[in-house]
């Protein structure tokens, strides 16, 4: 071999194993020819110490080695490595040799014939053969772990594609990226795959990528690939793979997911735009300038403030030559680094002056070293100056009480607050439902001319914005639809609602003068405006109620003592046991604190038609002696009048109408200036006229007169009672019997829906479950009462007393009080009521003392058609007081039970009911029923012998 050229003999380590002649001389040939590190050992277990001690890229042993082989030795080094090349070597081979020692993992086997120099020649050529193979396999091997580690790297998707597209790996980034199962895909073309959106122009791009890597070429993409959950921007790479001979083994196709990057990207791109966008149209204005005030940089959007362009701007000259010289200390700039809200001012390019706040920095940018930012503060200070002016004018508005005053403070502060000169205030006026102008400035008038009242029906401007509750600006009024006066010089113009007070209107003849610190001024103008004006209408309230709460106590007061006066009239009226005693109680009782000067009670004289006084009481100094109280509705004393018409009259001052009627001026004669008459009415029926007088003017309030309304309701309540007592104490009655008409009447609508003639003849009950009555019935089937009354809104219960086929009794119990409880109510009793289709027949007793006519009154008002068939006086039992002893005593239950019986025919001989049926029919125990019976006999024995005089009885014998 050529020494001078490089081996990799030269740099590797070589063991030698063995110590025959052949083997000897190879090593020695190594050390010679190359500048190989040679280990020379002689046995087995030598050569593998010296591997756990060295690293050896080559083993070359002989086949006879001590106490074993070659072939032992070559096992050895399979058990622990299996790249590491290892020759072996015999002067003794055979094929059998040879198939052993392939069969033990050799890397080259040598037969040597003779240690000659070709013989070494040959074995050190094959064993730089072996060690080049062995390089390159290890290159190999490193190659394809470091693929692996890029093919099955997390954070991109990998696939690998046979010759012709199709996908034979994918790793598992790539199959984390979809739902599919990529080994189902395995061997479809890349191009088809699901990681790739159906779009047509996505996957043709892939293909050509896929097929010029095909033809050798690398390619690059950046595709949007879609997947269930999200969508990403992958940056793809397509490289072929070939041999060693150039031939196209595979395609690797690598992706970046550049989502992030990409939304970085197009962020930073919307910022610049933004700050482009920005820098354009804040209103604040950078400048930048050297030491010198020399302009390096003008921020375009200078316009804004001082309506220069930039270049504008750099023509001026120098920073002093916009805002002023000396605009800061240079000197504590330096210590501070920076000086803020420097107050200036600036003239623009149309000769306005600007207030500025200036915050100026040291800087090293765009070769400058001072950075100024200006803001413009020139309304802030208009606003702050206007404020201060409304705050001023919320002072007055503290002391104004009226509205007026109010109206005023608003136009005479409008030109200081908002810098406007014509300005009025509208009031609304609710009774005239028109808006009036209370307050307008001079030049308001001068630009509008007369302002004249404005109705309040939403057709103006003006009362467009009261009704709606609308501010309204426009920069030129005549622009509006509802302008009412075309002729006026007003062209800016403002109408603000003063909630419901009214308007306020403020213009100017210039277009345009609205801004928004303006129209927010007018807001806070009129705002505070309708503050003070709500304030005085809360005041005026407070006031006025102050005013009602003290005539609301002076009413308590008095109502006070009307009441204990009352108080005092119904004790009286509990004792008073006759209509005389009630009359004149109540005349006593209503005079006596001296709070009315005169009262009197007249009855109704129905020949004359005129009141006659029955009691007095009080000074009247003879008004009753020169008065006749004639009924009449009108033009008459009061207490003719009530009489008249059953209502309560009042006049609240005598003197009102002195010439009206004569009986005013023997009232005011007397000093009696208020009158009020009550009616007695108590169910319908009049019991005659209670009128009081006062000394003062307006006496009888409201609250006194629905008190005066209840006491003549209890006076003629008391007096109906009175006649009530009075008639069971008499034994004079008067019998009349009426024939009528009512169709309504109980008796008479279940009379005709049966078909057959009813008869009350006494018994019925009030309790609370209902009114009970208990009724004949003619020669009809009982089962046809009891159906037809099934029928009858006014019967809620029917209930078989006694009867069948041919007639009965049955026991109603009835929504509403019969006719013989309310009559009982005038002191008068239903004997019987006979009821038929066409009519019915009424027998009533009147007690001595109650009045017929009343009671003619009450069935009149009841029926119609009345015809009174008789009149006349009779004498009762003396039994009478007896029979009201009995029934004092009874409960209502036994009463109950006592009448059922009575009607059921209990008491009859024979009987016709037994007192099982009775108590079935009263859904009792028989016992319960027996126990009622013997207990209301009880009562009526003992009140006919222990509470009478002996009966004395005399033999005949």
């Amino acid at each position: 071999m050529d020494s001078t050229t490089s081996s990799v003999l030269d740099t590797a380590a070589i063991v030698v194993v063995g110590d025959t002649p052949w083997i000897t001389s190879y090593a020695g040939a190594l050390r010679e020819t190359f500048d190989t590190t040679v280990h020379t050992v002689s046995t087995v277990s030598a050569a593998r110490e010296r591997l756990r001690q060295t690293t050896v890229d080559c083993v070359v042993t002989d086949y006879d080695l001590e106490e074993s082989t070659g072939i032992d030795l070559v096992r050895r080094i399979r058990d622990t490595s299996a790249t590491l090349p290892v020759i072996l070597g015999t002067t003794d081979g055979s094929e059998r040799l040879a198939s052993e020692a392939i069969e033990a993992g050799v890397t080259d086997y040598l037969a040597v014939t003779d240690p000659s120099d070709d013989t070494l020649t040959d074995a050190l050529r094959r064993t730089e053969r072996a060690l080049r193979r062995s390089q390159r396999s290890a290159t190999q091997r490193e190659r394809a772990r470091q693929f692996d580690a890029i093919f099955h790297e997390t954070r991109s998707a990998t696939w690998v594609l046979a010759p012709d597209g199709t996908l034979t790996r994918v790793n598992q980034a790539a199959r984390d990226m979809v739902d599919t199962d990529a080994d189902t895909v395995v061997g479809d073309l890349f191009w088809t795959l699901p990681w790739w959106p159906d779009d047509g122009q996505t996957r043709a791009d892939i293909r050509r990528l896929v097929e010029a890597a095909g033809a050798g070429e690398f390619g690059h993409a950046v595709v949007i690939q879609d997947a269930a959950t999200n969508s990403s921007v992958l940056d793809l790479s397509v490289q072929p793979v070939t041999n060693e001979r150039g031939d196209l083994v595979s395609i690797i196709v690598d992706s970046v997911d550049i989502t992030d990057r990409v939304d970085l990207e197009r962020e930073l791109r919307r910022s610049e735009k933004l700050h482009r966008v920005t820098l354009n149209n804040m209103t604040d204005t950078v400048l930048i300038t050297d030491e010198d005030g020399e302009y390096t940089y003008v921020c375009p959007n200078a316009h804004f403030i001082f309506g220069y362009t930039a270049d504008e701007i750099r023509e001026l000259g120098t920073i002093d030559a916009l805002l002023g010289d000396d605009l800061f200390d240079r000197e504590r700039l330096a210590d501070e680094g920076v000086l803020k809200n420097i107050e200036t001012t600036a003239t623009d390019k149309a000769g306005r002056e600007h207030t500025l706040l200036v915050n100026v920095r040291e800087v090293a940018i765009q070769d400058g070293t001072l950075l100024y930012s200006c803001r413009d503060v020139t309304k802030r200070k208009q606003r702050e100056q206007s404020l201060a002016s409304l705050q001023e004018t919320a002072r007055d508005f503290l002391y104004a009480e009226t509205h007026q005053e109010i109206a005023q403070h608003v136009v005479d502060d409008t030109s200081d607050v908002l810098g406007l000169e014509a300005s009025a205030v509208y009031l609304f006026d609710a009774d005239e439902n028109h808006l009036q102008s209370a307050v307008h400035s001079q030049a308001m008038r001068n630009a509008h001319g007369p302002l004249p009242a404005v109705h309040a029906d939403g057709n103006d401007l003006v009362s467009h914005s009261f009704v709606e509750n609308e501010a309204r600006f426009f920069a030129d009024v005549h622009d509006a639809d509802r302008l009412a006066n075309f002729a006026t010089d007003l062209r800016s113009a403002a109408y603000i609602p003063l909630g419901n007070h009214g308007v306020f209107v403020v213009g100017s003849t210039e277009v345009g003068v609205f801004d928004d610190v303006t129209r927010e001024l007018a807001d806070l103008l009129a705002a505070t405006a309708e503050a003070a004006l709500d304030r005085v209408d809360r005041e005026s309230r407070l006031r006025e109620q102050d005013r009602e709460l003290q005539r609301q106590n002076d009413r308590l007061t008095a109502l006070n003592q009307i009441n204990e006066t009352i108080r005092e009239i119904d004790q009286a009226l509990v004792q008073s046991e006759t209509r005389e005693e009630i009359d004149h109680t109540v005349c006593d009782r209503l005079t006596a604190d001296g709070r009315f000067q005169f009262a009197w009670i007249g009855t109704l004289d129905e020949p004359s038609e005129t009141v006659t006084p029955q009691a007095w009481a009080g000074t009247d100094r003879g008004y009753l002696d020169t008065q006749s109280f004639p009924v009449a509705a009108a033009d008459v004393e009061p207490a003719g009048r009530t009489a008249a018409s059953g209502a309560m009259t009042l006049v609240s001052n005598v003197a009102a109408d002195l010439r009206a009627a004569s009986w005013r001026k023997d009232a005011i004669s007397r000093d009696l200036l208020s009158v009020l008459s009550i009616p007695l009415v108590y169910n319908d029926i009049s019991y005659g006229v209670l009128t009081v007088y006062a000394t003062t003017p307006d006496a009888f309030g409201e609250t006194i007169q629905s008190v005066f309304a209840e006491l003549g309701e209890t006076i003629a309540a008391a007096i109906s009672a009175s006649e009530r007592k009075r008639a069971l104490l008499t034994t004079s009655m008067t019998r009349v019997e009426y024939t009528a008409t009512n169709p309504s009447f109980v008796l008479t609508q279940l009379a005709k829906a049966a078909d057959c003639t009813l008869t009350y003849e006494g018994g019925v009950q009030q309790t609370v479950s209902g009114n009970y009555v208990f009724v004949t019935v003619g020669d009809v089937p009982l089962d046809d009462v009891v159906d037809a009354a099934a029928g009858l809104r006014i019967v809620e219960d029917v209930q078989r007393i006694r009867g069948g086929d041919s007639g009965g009794v049955v026991r109603l119990r009835l929504s509403e009080p019969f006719l013989a409880t309310e009559l009982a109510d005038h002191g008068a009793v239903l004997q019987t009521a006979t009821a038929a289709e066409s009519n019915t027949e009424l027998v009533i007793d009147v007690a001595q003392g109650v009045e017929v006519r009343h009671v003619t009154q009450f069935v009149s008002e009841r029926f119609s058609d009345v015809k009174l068939t008789s009149k006349q006086t009779r004498e009762q039992a003396s039994e009478h007081g007896l029979y009201a002893s009995v029934l004092d005593q009874l409960t209502v239950r036994q009463l109950e039970v006592l009448e059922t019986a009575y009607y059921s025919g209990f008491f009859e001989s024979p009987r016709e009911a037994t007192g099982e049926d009775v108590a079935d029919s009263l859904d009792i125990s028989p016992q319960a029923f027996y126990q009622h019976i013997r207990t209301a006999q009880r009562k009526l024995f003992t009140a006919l012998i222990d509470d009478h005089s002996p009966v004395v009885t005399r033999s005949l014998n």
